[in-house]
């Protein structure tokens, strides 16, 4: 198996949050639309996100969180996968962090239940660190 399985498999989990943030936006635009309200008056996400709905709210800050650490794991795929120092595990690792991810997005969206976010955030962090600590490992 390749390392850029686990790449695609967060991949899959950034658009599927995407969609979500995309339905949620199109739903809350058709009923400022429908009831003849503007919409010039959200200029910035800051402005609207504490009137949004507690599920929308989580669908956004997931949104964000699903676009700031998970970069740096792409990288580091890709990294692996350039020096072909793709082993069974960094692809567990790989498999580890995408799976840590899900639930920390899981929870974030339905529940928002922290201490269980904090858990599988760290979980997918320890995954991540392994995996650049073992490239680092190549130096020595």
């Amino acid at each position: 198996m390749t390392i850029l399985y686990p790449m695609f498999g967060m991949i899959a989990l950034s658009s599927a949050v995407v969609l979500l943030l995309y339905g949620s936006r199109f739903f809350l635009i058709a009923r400022v639309v429908s009831t003849g309200g503007r919409l010039g008056g959200a200029r910035h996400s800051d402005d609207m996100r504490p009137k949004l709905p507690t599920l929308f709210r989580n669908i956004t800050d997931n949104y964000n969180h699903i676009f700031e650490q998970p970069t740096l794991f792409f990288a580091v795929l890709v990294y692996i996968h350039l020096m072909e120092h793709s082993d069974s595990l960094h692809i567990n690792l790989a498999w580890g962090y995408v799976a840590a991810r899900l639930i920390h997005s899981v929870t974030q969206i339905t529940v928002n239940h922290v201490p269980t976010r904090i858990v599988f955030f760290v979980i997918s962090g320890g995954c991540l660190i392994t995996m650049i600590v073992r490239e680092m490992m190549f130096f020595l």
